[in-house]
């Protein structure tokens, strides 16, 4: 239903390397912890091909009778 096709699968891992590499540039310890949500959403996007973010936007929008 939800399956993302595999550019955008590569798109989500270039993210969370990015997102990775900035984290350790400012210091495991140092950032809050909040910051490592978005890593991990796009690490199981980029594995299982299911993006949470868009799941949770086809809620809200559906909910508020928004079609496509």
């Amino acid at each position: 239903m939800f399956k993302a096709s595999n550019s955008v699968r590569l798109f989500f891992v270039n993210v969370t390397i990015l997102l990775m590499i900035g984290i350790g540039l400012t210091g495991f310890r140092t950032v809050h912890w909040f910051l490592y949500v978005g890593p991990v959403f796009f690490m199981f996007a980029a594995i299982t091909g299911y993006c949470p973010g868009l799941m949770i936007s086809k809620k809200i929008l559906g909910t508020l009778g928004i079609k496509e």
